[in-house]
């Protein structure tokens, strides 16, 4: 019996391949990164080369879902789309019925029920997309960011990616910002705390900058979304972004000739 081409039936070790063909095809996508601070999320974005003619406004991987809550994805784009405008109706759907803002948990949870839909019957396949989804708690006010996968999961996260070079942008993510018994003591118990705006925005485009020269702005698209600003939702723009990556570079530049320094010694 072919298994790959089976999406209800389980391989003898337990595998639905339709659904990790699904993570194949999100990890070859424009990689994403998202980093939760003290009072924003910041989610980032490599743009993919386009045609010299095609118009850079038609290829967003950065889109609005509801008022204070964005998603950023890596995957395939038509599938997106179709998700993206589901949960749209669906936010409009819970303010007319609760008559009050989702939450973004609720939103990830939704989307992440709806992929996990199309992973249990015949006729249909997996969404091959894998989202981050950022927000504020509307009780508590505090930022939240969350991650769906074809396979149906959501999770909670600090800091998240997806896409390309996924892992290798995690390890640099991880390193920075601690692990479990890492690092300084902080409001999230052991961790160091991404404390300003301009700290996640930095450490946003350094993640990037794994994947592509974040020093030519068109490689990269940035978003930050603030609890309470006039300008709640904001991209930055192409010189605002070349400034940080100039400034990450540079950074960069000066700890490895350091490192040379001392290993000369």
């Amino acid at each position: 019996m072919s298994y790959d081409t089976a999406l209800v039936t389980f391989s003898p070790d337990g595998h639905l391949f339709q659904v990790e063909y699904a993570l194949k095809a999100v990890s070859q996508g424009s990689a994403v990164v998202g980093i939760r601070g003290k009072d924003c999320v910041v989610l980032g974005v490599e743009r993919r080369v386009l045609a010299k003619l095609q118009d850079q406004r038609s290829m967003k991987k950065i889109v609005k879902l509801d008022d204070g809550i964005v998603v950023g994805f890596a995957g395939l784009t038509a599938d997106a789309r179709v998700l993206i405008d589901r949960a749209r109706v669906q936010c409009q759907s819970y303010r007319l019925t609760m008559e009050d803002a989702p939450s973004p948990e609720f939103v990830a949870r939704w989307l992440a029920k709806l992929q996990q839909r199309y992973t249990q019957r015949g006729g249909v396949r997996p969404f091959g997309v894998t989202a981050l989804i950022a927000g504020f708690d509307p009780t508590s006010g505090e930022p939240r960011l969350y991650k769906t996968d074809p396979s149906g999961i959501y999770t909670a996260w600090r800091a998240a990616t997806c896409g390309k070079n996924d892992s290798d942008v995690l390890e640099l993510l991880e390193k920075k910002m601690g692990g479990e018994g890492e690092g300084d003591e902080g409001e999230d118990g052991g961790f160091v705390v991404v404390d300003t705006e301009d700290a996640a925005v930095e450490l946003c485009v350094e993640a990037l900058s794994e994947v592509v020269d974040a020093t030519e702005p068109d490689n990269v698209e940035i978003l930050v979304l603030r609890r309470d600003s006039g300008k709640k939702l904001e991209f930055l723009t192409d010189e605002q972004v070349k400034v940080v990556a100039d400034a990450v570079k540079a950074r960069k530049d000066a700890e490895a000739e350091a490192a040379r320094g001392r290993g000369a010694d």
